[in-house]
């Protein structure tokens, strides 16, 4: 797959908005590329975590939210479902699936009922190791401030607004990627 060409094809002109979407995903997927390196055990596919995570926001333009030079129709809480409707269309449907689930920290029926989201009322939590490490590492990085890194503190905060359930997928993750205790007592078992 030539995730630059997908890309130039949605965002051909050199613009702010193009500037935030390869910043931002840049990031995320060199945080992602680094877990997986340092995490052989868990047999995840760099490859595909490049590709994915380079992609995960590549609805945003559907999406409105001049705050991130957006102005498409689309609610931003949408951007993900956005994103995997264009992937799809493009044939990748396994970078799809990175793009509808990773909001918050996955999102369940029942947020999306509860908080009456314009969202399919089903699950869209990552289910496998890269689906859940692009979504770890993507709470790490804001499209509003594209540059700036959050701490493990700040990107918790950032979470605990949208409810418990995330908020502990997240720590599950952090314990899982970078807390080396934990995969040490794991490879003991």
């Amino acid at each position: 797959m030539d995730y630059k060409a997908i890309i130039d094809k949605y965002y051909p002109e050199d613009n702010k908005l193009r500037d935030i979407l390869i910043t931002h995903s840049t990031l995320v997927m060199k945080r992602a590329v680094s877990i997986c390196d340092a995490h052989p055990e868990l047999a995840m596919d760099r490859q595909f975590i490049i590709e994915a995570a380079m992609l995960h926001d590549i609805g945003i333009c559907r999406c409105n939210a001049p705050g991130i030079e957006c102005y498409g129709s689309e609610p931003y809480i949408c951007h993900g479902r956005c994103g995997a409707e264009m992937l799809r269309a493009e044939g990748f449907p396994r970078h799809a699936r990175v793009c509808e689930r990773h909001t918050g920290a996955g999102l369940t029926k029942e947020e999306i009922v509860s908080q009456d989201l314009p969202l399919p009322h089903q699950d869209f939590l990552p289910e496998t190791m890269e689906e859940k490490v692009i979504c770890y590492a993507d709470k790490f990085y804001s499209k509003t401030h594209p540059r700036r890194e959050k701490t493990y503190e700040q990107a918790e905060h950032s979470l605990a607004k949208f409810g418990k359930e995330g908020l502990e997928r997240f720590r599950q993750w952090h314990d899982m990627f970078e807390n080396s205790e934990t995969l040490k007592t794991k490879d003991n078992e």
